[in-house]
């Protein structure tokens, strides 16, 4: 007899779908829905008093909040219910670009929210390319950060892109695409860009050789999509093939994404399945699911074996 259960959040029940048709169980049972002054109820249909349960929910754009809220209830009633541990599965960690102070008088949500997960009962916490290495220290209980370069670094291998080099589109994301250009054995190029605003970056210098190679351009997140359109820019300014590749773990695609991602004309747009994506939106637009290796590392947690080596 299974000694956990996996759950679904309302946020991306594909993905929760997915993941338990690859371990080769199925979904538990539950009831949320919304009363009419607009809170949430959640309810589980079946016991799992004295198992492991593992709750799957993401932060979809616009609907976020929702989710969270939705989150915590589901934890509560797991804990109520006798669960042994709670193992909450966010693939995309809501609120995690506000990591630290960038201005007087502002908030570290992804702080408070690392507290509110632990206060309202979860044990465990297994999410993927966390926007900040210093997040995992913001909770109390064990993180597992997945990585998913393993996935890209095979897919861009199968392509054999003419001179291709790897380009972070700022300097904080070097060290992450500098492993991938490691892994893919060709050149990393930095952007140099400024903000004068939020969700706005101009691109000021090209620091590395692009004339005449095929730009893959990474990051961990695309929310409204204004510093990669302008990356490309940048790129083709500096004189590099006309088709650039886009990839990134979060499709958060907020806002005017869409339309600037289609106006850009990206050779290819490669994303996990970290959140629901509108591809009838994106004529270049390829998916990668990490729903198998999630349901991995619920399989290796439950039977309290290594996790690392599954995506390092």
């Amino acid at each position: 007899m299974s000694t956990y259960k996996i759950f679904a959040g309302s946020s991306h029940e594909e993905f929760a779908e997915k993941m338990v048709q690859h371990i080769g169980v199925e979904l538990g049972k539950r009831t949320i829905k919304t009363f009419a002054c607009g809170e949430t109820y959640v309810k589980f249909d079946e016991t799992f008093r004295g198992k492991d349960v593992f709750l799957v929910q993401t932060g979809r754009t616009g609907k976020m909040n929702d989710d969270l809220i939705e989150l915590m209830l589901l934890i509560d009633a797991a804990k109520q219910s006798f669960a042994t541990n709670v193992h909450v599965i966010m693939p995309y960690y809501a609120y995690c670009r506000q990591d630290k102070i960038h201005a007087p008088r502002e908030g570290i949500s992804a702080k408070l929210f690392a507290n509110l997960l632990e206060k309202a009962g979860a044990n465990h916490l297994i999410t993927m390319h966390l926007h900040s290495d210093q997040i995992q220290g913001f909770f109390n209980f064990p993180v597992d950060n997945l990585n998913p370069r393993k996935l890209f670094v095979e897919y861009f291998k199968k392509k054999n892109l003419p001179n291709p080099v790897v380009v972070s589109p700022d300097a904080g994301g070097a060290k992450s695409a500098k492993k991938f250009a490691d892994e893919l054995g060709i050149p990393l190029v930095i952007l140099h860009k400024t903000r004068p605003a939020h969700n706005e970056s101009t691109v000021t210098h090209v620091i590395g050789d692009v004339k005449g190679k095929t730009p893959i351009i990474i990051d961990d997140i695309i929310d409204t999509a204004g510093s990669v359109c302008g990356a490309k820019e940048g790129l083709l300014a500096a004189g590099c093939n006309p088709e650039v590749y886009l990839a990134a773990t979060h499709p958060v695609f907020a806002g005017p994404a869409y339309e600037r991602l289609e106006k850009a004309n990206f050779a290819e747009i490669v994303c996990t399945d970290t959140l629901p994506v509108d591809t009838s939106r994106l004529k270049s637009f390829h998916t990668l699911s990490v729903a198998p290796l999630f349901a991995d590392v619920v399989k290796n947690v439950a039977e309290k074996k290594s996790v690392s080596g599954l995506y390092i």
